[in-house]
């Protein structure tokens, strides 16, 4: 027991990034791609490696990935389903791609494997997209790159017989088919957009809104969820998770003066009403980073920018930020404070081994998560 207390060992940790992909699978966070900044020149970060940071022991390991790898990239959209991170679109100095691939997390082996679809069409080249899981499908929105569908003048532009701009279909892939599909979705005429529920952002050439939208995946209706509270302040680059079937979590993003934010705000899509959170962030602006959802309705935030990435590019962030969303339970609350205590109180210290086993096993683990550590950027 005495070593968990004497443990002072160089560790390495995930490089700085924004435009990355990550998931979270049991109590592990998984973190592929993006880029960083280096002597004012954006280098995209090895494609042949996952980090892989544990949330209990807040331990990060780094593992090699073989197969069909995908080329190293920003802006790509990543989920988790049946244990397998897919990731699709993407940009990189070739420009967006609309290739679609799959690694299964869970076998230790972490063996790319590129999909070829069967049937259907796949969207057009882009980035910067978001998606969903629901019945075993991955339903894909938005992104920017080529644009297939009418367009808004002012919101796209012609390169070579190719328009470009945002993009505001719906598209399907069901991996177990290997096909994509695209259902005719009623979505009214604001503007072109690109708006989600998971992740919402909005990127407009003009403007930085805070409206929300959701999409009835029976119908594949839109309908627009109009607050009757206080609005947090219109922003792009940010995140909005899920955290329940009738909360979400929005974090961080760039507001309509261009300002990092790092302001946190719970929505309850029932009563249609916000509500700020106090978190001890609040000094760690971000935009362009990864929200996860984790365990007891916690959201882990990893990486992102905080500066304005599109004039100072150089505020990249390699931290991990658990947000609290809901009260704690009993268990949680004293696993949380032996963990941290421990170290610094014999008595506390010298009374562990009364702790019930499951109890026990849980603040041993979580010990390692509030050592004293050196950590160096790999």
């Amino acid at each position: 027991m005495d070593s968990a207390f004497e443990r002072h060992c160089s560790e390495l940790v995930a490089r700085e990034r924004s435009g990355h992909t990550a998931v979270v699978e049991e109590t592990l966070l998984y973190v592929w791609g993006g880029y960083m900044s280096i002597a004012d020149n954006e280098v995209f970060l090895p494609n042949d490696e996952i980090w892989v940071y544990d949330l209990e022991r807040g331990v990060w390991e780094v593992f090699h990935m073989s197969g069909e790898v995908p080329p190293s990239m920003s802006g790509t959209c990543g989920c988790s389903l049946n244990g397998h991170l897919y990731i699709f679109g993407g940009c990189n100095d070739n420009g967006q791609t609309n290739q679609i691939y799959c690694v299964n997390l869970t076998d230790g082996k972490y063996t790319w494997r590129k999909i070829i679809h069967e049937t259907g069409s796949a969207p057009s080249p882009r980035d910067k997209l978001s998606c969903w899981v629901y019945n075993g499908q991955i339903i894909y929105f938005g992104g920017y790159g080529h644009k297939l569908n009418h367009c808004i003048l002012k919101f796209c532009f012609q390169v070579e017989d190719v328009l470009w701009g945002w993009n505001n279909e719906v598209h399907i892939f069901d991996p177990m088919q290997a096909s994509w599909s695209e259902p005719q979705t009623n979505v009214s005429q604001c503007d072109s957009c690109f708006y989600t529920l998971n992740a919402m952002q909005r990127f407009l050439l003009e403007t930085r809104t805070s409206d929300i939208h959701c999409l009835d995946f029976q119908s594949w209706k839109w309908s627009e969820i109009i607050p009757v509270s206080t609005t947090p302040v219109g922003r792009s680059w940010h995140t909005l998770t899920a955290v329940s079937d009738g909360a979400l979590f929005l974090f961080g993003g760039l507001s309509v003066d261009c300002k990092p934010m790092s302001d946190g705000w719970l929505l309850d899509v029932e009563t249609k009403k916000w509500r700020e959170v106090e978190h001890p962030f609040k000094n760690k602006p971000r935009l362009w980073h990864t929200a996860c959802p984790g365990k007891d309705s916690d959201v882990i935030v990893f990486g992102g920018s905080c500066d304005y990435i599109l004039l100072v590019d150089t505020g990249h962030c390699n931290d991990a930020l658990v947000f609290q969303t809901q009260p704690y339970s009993l268990f949680r609350i004293c696993e949380d404070y032996i963990a941290k205590n421990a170290r610094n109180y014999e008595m506390l210290r010298s009374q562990l081994s009364l702790l019930p086993p499951k109890l026990l096993t849980a603040v041993q683990r979580r010990m390692s998560f509030y050592r004293p550590s050196k950590k160096h950027k790999y």
